[in-house]
């Protein structure tokens, strides 16, 4: 087996900067990362080459202007699947069969992860919020969770059930009740008979077997059986990104999430064939993204041998040789600070820190999706049961975001109350203001009611003429 080649960045080199922004940088769903045999089949359905954001922007306006025939058309191209009418939306009977035939193991984990999440997520829950001042205003923040949500599971190279865990779980939590299902009409998504267990014990009833870009916008746009909803969750490769990006403002979004990707911080007290296992789980996503910093200089050839050993035992050593070269990095600080400052400016989707005091450590980062603390808590435990979903910013953009809870599906709403003393209180503060911004209607609607006594009362009707009036209605 030939010698793994995994690129190194020295942080004290003078081009140190721009090589971590482009290793950055290729993870971003502007990044591209697409398969040949991805560019060469979306060349042949649309008979040109197209990038994948042109590609996903004619899927979803033709899914939009044409609905079902456009998503079974592309189901058809993309998937190489042909659906029956009675095919694309999965039967109660077939949901209530893939259970019944379940593992009874497979299902007490599922209950068991359901109850992880559940228990976590519901004690995030916002609470409604008042504020109150006795005789002049009272302010209301009111929360309402999303009337009905769609969640994507992708189903590539593996059936996933915790993703349907992960994004299915937290909107429940939430008080969610209408959830719809898409996954890709194959044997790990689809028609999966483990996926279709699981959408059965978690109580959905709206599945269907669309995948891709195609899925997204049938959810987004509503299609002949299907709905639209109010918002879109959950993984998927890069054409579903991009289709989320295309659709947002008709629905909301989690994130535009890339390839999965891990930074592991490690000093001399590092494990490495910890640190090599932690980085092969993140690369057998295929693509994904394997990052160690260290300033202990030893580590990285300890762990580029713990890493050729383990690829000889692994079943996806292929899939995860390839995006450890391609995309993963082995990355030299200086020195402690410079790993903090190198984390900072990456600001990974995940973060397993295994140093001696990672408490301390993880005080200074001030950017990360989740972060794994010591030698015990490998991504995988939030992968898959701890209780946080799994659903994360990638690329840098937990710069500015954050990963899916339950609060992500509820609407906060603003109530207010004035009596008219609490508004003369306030009056002459809104007039000025609105006069400064030439918005004249917007004073003289305060004005008015501030600096006279307001239009009389009217009288109450009697109840014999309430009774007329409703009779005349009908």
């Amino acid at each position: 087996m030939p010698t793994l080649k995994l690129r190194r960045i020295d942080l004290t080199a003078p081009n140190a900067n721009a090589q971590l922004t482009k290793l950055r940088d290729q993870f971003r769903t502007e990044g591209e990362i697409v398969t040949p045999a991805s560019k060469k089949l979306t060349q042949a359905v649309f008979g040109e080459p197209l990038s994948p954001a042109q590609a996903v922007s004619r899927i979803c306006n033709d899914v939009r202007d044409r609905g079902l025939p456009a998503v079974l058309q592309y189901t058809e191209s993309f998937d190489k699947v042909k659906l029956k009418p009675d095919q694309y939306r999965v039967k109660p009977a077939e949901l209530a069969a893939a259970h019944a035939a379940a593992d009874p193991a497979f299902l007490e984990v599922l209950r068991q992860i359901q109850y992880n999440v559940l228990q976590f997520q519901s004690g995030l829950l916002h609470r409604d919020a008042e504020m109150r001042v006795s005789g002049k205003h009272e302010l209301h923040l009111r929360y309402r969770p999303l009337k009905r949500i769609g969640v994507y599971c992708p189903g590539g190279a593996a059936a996933y059930p915790s993703t349907l865990l992960m994004t299915i779980c937290p909107a429940q939590a939430a008080g969610v009740e209408n959830i719809v299902v898409c996954m890709p009409p194959k044997d790990t998504g689809g028609f999966s008979q483990d996926m279709l267990a699981v959408c059965h014990e978690l109580k959905i009833t709206e599945v269907f077997r669309f995948g891709g870009a195609q899925a997204i916008a049938a959810m987004a746009y509503g299609v002949d059986g299907l709905k639209p909803v109010d918002m879109i969750v959950g993984p998927g490769n890069q054409f579903v990104a991009l289709a989320k990006k295309h659709v947002f403002g008709q629905v909301a979004i989690d994130c535009i999430a890339g390839p999965s990707e891990v930074v592991v911080v490690a000093d001399d007290s590092a494990h490495p064939d910890y640190v090599a296992l932690d980085l092969i789980a993140q690369a057998e996503h295929s693509p994904g993204v394997p990052v160690l910093v260290t300033w202990y200089e030893p580590l990285l050839n300890e762990v580029q041998v713990a890493l050729e050993k383990r690829l000889a035992k692994l079943s996806r050593a292929d899939l995860a040789r390839d995006s450890l070269e391609r995309y993963g990095a082995f990355v030299l600080a200086p020195d402690k600070q410079g790993a903090i400052d190198c984390v900072n400016a990456l600001a990974p989707e995940h973060l397993h820190i295994q140093t001696r005091d990672p408490d301390a450590f993880v005080e200074e980062v001030e950017s990360a999706g989740a972060v794994f603390l010591g030698p015990f808590t490998p991504v995988a435990l939030g992968d898959y049961a701890a209780g946080p979903s799994h659903v994360l910013p990638t690329g840098g953009t937990a710069r500015f975001s954050s990963g899916l809870t339950a609060n992500d599906f509820r609407k906060r709403t603003s109530i207010l109350r004035f009596t008219r003393n609490g508004l003369k209180e306030i009056a002459d503060d809104v007039i000025f203001l609105a006069n400064k911004e030439g918005l004249t209607g917007h004073a003289a609607s305060v004005e008015q009611r501030a600096h006279d006594n307001g239009p009389a009362a009217r009288p109450k009707p009697k109840p014999d003429k309430v009774l007329a009036a409703a009779g005349a209605k009908k």
